[in-house]
């Protein structure tokens, strides 16, 4: 398959600054390591969350994860990894996340646009906007 084919089918860009990073993560959610690039989301911050889903567990090896959550303040910025995925590696990775997290569309400070997961209890009235 030539690189242009290759593009096409990994369409999706995900950005990850949690447990999506570890490869015993990546192999048990997309079935391979990722590679990435170094990004950054400005306007949120990291909090804990106390996983109970004993499948999420077993696959990070931690009962305690972070999530990001919107705080629109400029200083406030996540570190992370873009990784480059196809439609249903994305799927798998909204199986893997727990329902106290939203994927959500945001610009990073590349300029890149990529889906992230976030606090679904503090996702702005406009989601655009991020």
């Amino acid at each position: 398959m030539n690189n242009v084919a290759a593009n096409r089918l990994h369409s999706e860009l995900l950005f990850s600054y949690g447990t999506l990073q570890l490869e015993a993560v990546q192999m048990a959610t997309f079935g391979r390591r990722l590679a990435g690039t170094i990004d950054a989301l400005q306007g949120f911050e990291l909090v804990s969350l106390k996983i109970e889903d004993a499948a999420v567990i077993a696959i990070s090896g931690k009962a305690q994860h972070t999530m990001a959550r919107f705080t629109g303040r400029a200083s406030d910025v996540l570190s992370g990894t873009v990784f480059a995925l196809t439609a249903n590696e994305i799927h798998s990775a909204d199986k893997y996340e727990v329902a106290a997290v939203k994927r959500v569309a945001v610009v990073l400070r590349s300029g890149v646009r990529a889906w992230v997961y976030i606090d679904a209890g503090y996702v702005p009235a406009d989601e655009t906007r991020i």
